[in-house]
C-alpha cells in the first residue's frame, strides 16, 4: 500500500513509520505544523509540535530512508482543537484535546488529504490495536496496557479505522526503545510528550484566564452560601479539591471538593466528597467503532478518562444517546469528558458526557 506516516519527532512514530517500510509499503514521512508560531505553543521535548521536534522527525526520516514532508495543518489545529478547548471550558466543561486532535486533525484533516493524494491510508505511533473480523476491521486495546491509547483513539470512525495502521499494538514501550537503538535512531530514549502541547507553561488555569478573562465569582455551598471566590469559573473541574480558595472552613475539618460550574452565574458550588457520586451518564455525538449500539441492554465496560480504570457497566442508546449505567458508583465525573464503551478489549464506541446522575 502507498501509505502516510504522521511523525511526531518522538520515538514511537519513527519506529512505526520504519515497521511500515519493512511491511512493503510505500510510505512518506509527514510531521504535522500545528501552529503558525511554533513558539508560541510547548518547547523543549514536553510537547508534540514544536521546531526539534520537526527535526527529529526529519532526521528519523533520514535514517528510515523515505521522503518526509511538513503539512501546514495550523488553522485546523486552532479551529477543531485550541478553540474547542477554551469554548468547552466556557461552558463548563472539561474537554480532552487529545480526542479532538485525532478525531480532527490525524485522522479526519490528514487521512482526507492522503487520501485525496492517491494514499491508501495513515500510519501512526498510537499503542492500539486492529483486526479483522466478521464484521471488518475493528479497533482494540494495546498489548501494553500501560501505554494503551485506544481510549484517545475511540473517536474514529469505522472509516477512519479502515484507513487507520497502529504498527505498535503488539509491542511493549521497553521494546520499542530497544527497537529505535537497534535502528539507530536518535529519538531511541527521547521523553515521552505530555501535557498539553498548546499550552506553554503547562498551566491550563493560567492559559484559560489570559484568554476568556479573570472575572471573579462566588464559590458557594450546597445551600447557596458564599464561602469564597475564585477568578473564573471555568478555571475549575468536577472533582476538584486543591486551590478551591475558600475563606470558611467546615465544622469537622473535612475538604470540600467541586460539585458543579455554572458558567451563566460564573457559580462554582462545592460540597462533601460523597456528593460526587453519580451511577449513570449520558453521552452525546455517539461515534461508533464498529457496529452500533442498540436500544438493547448490553453489558461491557466503560472507561471515562485517559489512564482511568474500565468500570463494569450497562449501555445502551436512548433517544440518540449513549447511556452507561454503572455496576458501582464513580467520584468525580464531568461533563464534556469522553465516555467510552469496550467489550472486552474491542473499542465498541464513544461520546461526549453531558449529563450523569
Amino acid at each position: 500500500m502507498k501509505i502516510i506516516a504522521a511523525m511526531s519527532g518522538g520515538v514511537d512514530s519513527a519506529v512505526a513509520a520504519a515497521r511500515a517500510v519493512e511491511a512493503g509499503h510505500e510510505v512518506i514521512g509527514v510531521h504535522l505544523a500545528l501552529a503558525s508560531n511554533p513558539q508560541k505553543y510547548r518547547s523543549g521535548a514536553r510537547g508534540c509540535c514544536t521546531i526539534e521536534d520537526s527535526h527529529d522527525a526529519r532526521r528519523a526520516a533520514d535514517v528510515i530512508g523515505i521522503p518526509f514532508y511538513i503539512w501546514d495543518m495550523a488553522e485546523e489545529f486552532h479551529a477543531g482543537v485550541v478553540e474547542d478547548f477554551m469554548s468547552e471550558y466556557a461552558a463548563g466543561r472539561t474537554p480532552n484535546p487529545c480526542l479532538r486532535c485525532n478525531e480532527k486533525i490525524k485522522f479526519a484533516a490528514v487521512l482526507d488529504r492522503a487520501r485525496a493524494m492517491g494514499f491508501d491510508g495513515v500510519v501512526t505511533g498510537h499503542y492500539a490495536r486492529t483486526e479483522i473480523g466478521p464484521t471488518g476491521k475493528t479497533l482494540h486495546r494495546a498489548i501494553d496496557i500501560s501505554k494503551d491509547q485506544s481510549y484517545v483513539l475511540s473517536v474514529l470512525t469505522v472509516e477512519q479505522i479502515n484507513g487507520a495502521i497502529f504498527p505498535l499494538g503488539d509491542t511493549t514501550k521497553v521494546d520499542i526503545r530497544k527497537e529505535a537503538e537497534s535502528r539507530g535512531l536518535a529519538v531511541a530514549q527521547k521523553p515521552d510528550s505530555h501535557d498539553i502541547c498548546f499550552v506553554p507553561s503547562g498551566d491550563n488555569a493560567g492559559w484559560l484566564r489570559e484568554r476568556l478573562g479573570s472575572e471573579v465569582g462566588p464559590i458557594v455551598d450546597q445551600e447557596g452560601t458564599k464561602i469564597g471566590e475564585h477568578k473564573g469559573a471555568y478555571t475549575y473541574t468536577i472533582g476538584q479539591r486543591k486551590g478551591l480558595g475558600i475563606t470558611v472552613p467546615t465544622s469537622d475539618g473535612s475538604p470540600r471538593f467541586v460539585l458543579k460550574i455554572e458558567p451563566v452565574t460564573n457559580t462554582v458550588v462545592v460540597g462533601a466528597r460523597e456528593e460526587l457520586a453519580v451511577t449513570s451518564m449520558v453521552g452525546e455525538r455517539p461515534v461508533w467503532c464498529g457496529p452500533a449500539v442498540t436500544t438493547a441492554p448490553t453489558q461491557g465496560l466503560v472507561q471515562v478518562r485517559a489512564h482511568g480504570q474500565a468500570l463494569s457497566c450497562t449501555y445502551f442508546l436512548r433517544d440518540g444517546f449513549l447511556v452507561a449505567e454503572l455496576d458501582l458508583p464513580l467520584l468525580g465525573l464531568a461533563t464534556g469528558q469522553a465516555m467510552v464503551i469496550y467489550d472486552g478489549d474491542r473499542v465498541v464506541g464513544s461520546a461526549t458526557i453531558c449529563e450523569t446522575a
